[in-house]
């Protein structure tokens, strides 16, 4: 076959199917701005609250999210990033190699239907913020109750939807914008509400040290005692929940849809910017949020919904906040949701695959159920990925140490690999079955289920054929390499480079941007340190609230006229 067929053939085919090509590649920068965006989401405001319910304490908090979510980081940066820097595949794609049509078919529909109704949840959120914003009833029911709610989430799911269609570029110049806002935000939302907290609970509106924050957070916000009065979770418990948050992703390899773009392996530190500053500040930030918001309405952080505890934390940016940490977090998910439809109909664009994903997206968000039973859903599609990614991982980075082959089953022409099935569903039934027997914290049972499924995977691959060699069918992998190697460097040559823009003007706006993001901070830090007494407080709140609100739009205004000024400049 010549180049030339080759390149014909690969040009029939869609660019998700093939490695990701070098002048594709992003910087780190990229990176820390996706998962910044997408890890401060909506359900921060959520899982504040349920740190609270579960009866955690202070300290058990403050060092036991940071643990989690380094150990989060951890897992993308060693199991994650290695295989999808030196694949340039995403999950859905690399596993057809490994297991075969009939598996990676079953798998991209369980994937499907996760991130779809991840997505709906998170447009369901951002619609609770435009609800109550227009006075809308709140939508208690499993169901929709307000003709004008449907509306509202139709609205908001087509941006979503835009958003998503455009693949990774899109996704990340959106996040990259939202990203340093949502920080801000959060930050400032737990700096405006703590003389409130510091009021109730010591009678002042400044704490006067770390003992005193520590006081107000044991005795109002982070108490030891659950919403049944018993003595709740502890620091095993609170690491476990910070570090399996996300193990869909890491474990679970699903974000090698992500990182298949980085330049080095080490970008996977990148997601620091959303385990750290996100995860760990976003729900330290929303319990303060979430119980200063309780005792000003004088109601339990448990019955408060994103858009009460947003806007008397951030004003009316509140729900503007709600409503892009919905976006960042729902465009994300469904984009991957689009890439695992593009793997199961492979003939179909991935734009054509997310559009159809995203209209039943839609539809699902209308029911508020949805929403309220993101947190189970995460869990269990958890426990649901991880055999998958332990059988990825053990082909990919063990067999070569063994002396086992790589994609064998496919060396074989298996359409599917019996081995891979049987794992993944042995694997589920470990998991599971130690779920029921409750052995051990449910935080954890992604480490066994994935260590067991491993070594399930290499003995029955070792006896279907892994232990063989197929050097004829090697080679032919190889000569295919470096065609697509080939196909790429056409590609390059032959697509515009985008020059950096350094002109004045783009300049001036980032420094409006930033200047507008510093504002908020200097105001909410006003509140905070120049309250001496409520009625100043209450003053101070106002003026945030107010101000505050002119400098997100603002801030957006110029952060997205500078975007758009940097893409306008190229060059052959």
């Amino acid at each position: 076959m010549s180049k030339t067929t080759n390149f014909q053939q690969f040009e029939k085919m869609h660019e998700e199917q093939l490695p990701v090509p070098k002048h594709k590649l992003h910087d780190w920068t990229h990176f820390a701005g996706l998962y910044a965006a997408e890890h401060v989401a909506a359900t921060e405001f959520v899982i504040g609250a349920t740190f609270v319910a579960l009866g955690a304490k202070t300290m058990d908090i403050i060092l036991g999210l940071l643990i989690g979510n380094i150990l989060a980081v951890l897992s993308w940066t060693l199991i994650t990033s290695p295989i999808a820097v030196e694949t340039r595949l995403s999950l859905y794609t690399y596993l057809n190699k490994i297991a075969g049509d009939s598996m990676s078919k079953l798998y991209n529909w369980a994937n499907i239907l996760i991130f779809t109704v991840i997505s709906a949840a998170m447009v369901t959120v951002s619609s609770t913020a435009v609800r109550f914003a227009f006075n809308i009833p709140a939508q208690l029911d499993w169901y929709p109750t307000n003709m004008w709610f449907i509306l509202i989430v139709i609205l908001v799911g087509m941006f979503v939807v835009f958003v998503a269609i455009y693949g990774f570029n899109a996704v990340s110049e959106f996040s990259g914008i939202c990203a340093p806002w949502l920080f801000t935000m959060f930050a400032s939302g737990a700096i405006v509400l703590l003389p409130a907290l510091s009021l109730d609970v010591l009678g002042k509106t400044l704490p006067a040290g770390w003992a005193d924050f520590i006081n107000i957070g044991n005795q109002s916000i982070w108490t030891g005692v659950n919403s049944d009065g018993e003595s709740g979770i502890g620091l095993v418990e609170v690491i476990g929940f910070g570090w399996a948050a996300n193990t869909i992703t890491h474990f679970g390899l699903i974000d090698m849809a992500l990182l298949r773009f980085a330049k080095k392996k080490s970008y996977g530190l990148a997601t620091s910017t959303g385990m750290l500053f996100g995860h760990y500040i976003a729900w330290i930030a929303a319990g303060i949020m979430g119980a200063g918001t309780a005792v000003i309405l004088g109601k339990s952080i448990v019955e408060l919904d994103p858009g009460d505890v947003a806007y008397y934390a951030l004003g009316w940016s509140g729900f503007v906040i709600v409503i892009v940490a919905g976006w960042t977090t729902a465009i994300t998910n469904l984009y991957r949701a689009g890439l695992a439809a593009q793997a199961v109909y492979s003939r179909q664009s991935r734009r054509k695959t997310t559009l159809i994903v995203g209209m039943a997206m839609v539809v699902v968000a209308c029911f508020p159920f949805v929403f309220s039973q993101i947190l189970p859903l995460l869990t269990y599609a958890g426990l649901l990925v991880v055999p998958v990614g332990a059988i990825v991982f053990a082909e990919h980075q063990l067999f070569p140490k063994f002396g086992y082959t790589r994609y064998w089953s496919k060396f074989q022409d298996y359409a599917h690999s019996f081995p891979a099935v049987a794992s993944w569903m042995i694997g589920l039934i470990f998991g599971f079955g130690l779920n029921m027997l409750d052995v051990m914290s449910f935080y954890y049972l992604f480490i066994p289920t994935w260590v067991f499924t491993i070594l399930v995977y290499t003995l029955l691959a070792g006896r279907y054929g892994a232990k063989e060699s197929y050097p004829e069918a090697e080679k032919k992998e190889q000569q295919f390499n470096e065609e697509v190697e080939a196909y790429h460097q056409k590609l390059a040559a032959e697509e515009l480079q985008l020059e950096k823009d350094n002109s004045a003007f783009s300049k001036v706006l980032q420094i409006v941007a930033y200047s507008a993001l510093a504002i908020t901070l200097f105001l909410a830090f006003r509140v905070l340190l120049s309250s001496p007494d409520e009625a100043v407080y209450q003053v101070n709140r106002d003026t945030f609230y107010q101000v505050g609100f002119v400098c997100t739009l603002l801030y957006f205004v110029a952060a997205y006229w500078a975007m758009q000024r940097g893409k306008s400049t190229s060059t052959k």
